[in-house]
């Protein structure tokens, strides 16, 4: 006799479970970001981590800061930041997700030019990028 099993499909995440998921993604110290301040240090590169620029009453907080070369490095993750090799909308809730990854970039694009406005020079890297070509691009950045 064949066996019918059912699969089970677990409920989603309730409002609760849903903002605890979303407390828990790291703002700060991804293994993208850790890798390529590992790398940049051990080139005798000192910086800030997660330092806020204060900018036309606003206080983006790039990753790594350059200050006294007026340097502010973003690692984007691909998923958040709207990769266009990797960045995805859910196929789940697409009116809630492409909302919230559309504002993530246009505030990455407010903070890019707010910080040009200041002087300073923005350097987004993907997380996906190789730490050599990333350590080389901020090297370049800062030698010119």
């Amino acid at each position: 006799m064949a066996s019918h099993a059912k699969t089970v499909v677990p409920p989603s995440p309730g409002p609760s479970e849903r903002s605890a998921n979303m407390r828990a993604i790291q703002r700060r110290d991804t293994n993208p970001e850790l890798e390529l301040r590992s790398a940049l240090h051990r080139r005798g590169y000192r910086f800030r981590v997660d330092h806020p620029v204060q900018v036309s009453g606003r206080s983006p907080r790039p990753d790594i800061v350059f200050t006294k070369r007026r340097l502010a490095v973003f690692v984007d993750g691909c998923f958040w930041h709207g990769c266009p090799d990797h960045g995805h909308t859910p196929q789940k809730n697409t009116s809630y997700w492409g909302a919230k990854l559309a504002r993530n970039v246009e505030r990455d694009r407010e903070q890019d030019r707010m910080l040009s406005e200041a002087g300073w020079t923005v350097l987004r890297i993907w997380g996906h990028e190789d730490v050599v070509s990333a350590v080389q691009r901020v090297e370049a950045t800062l030698a010119s």
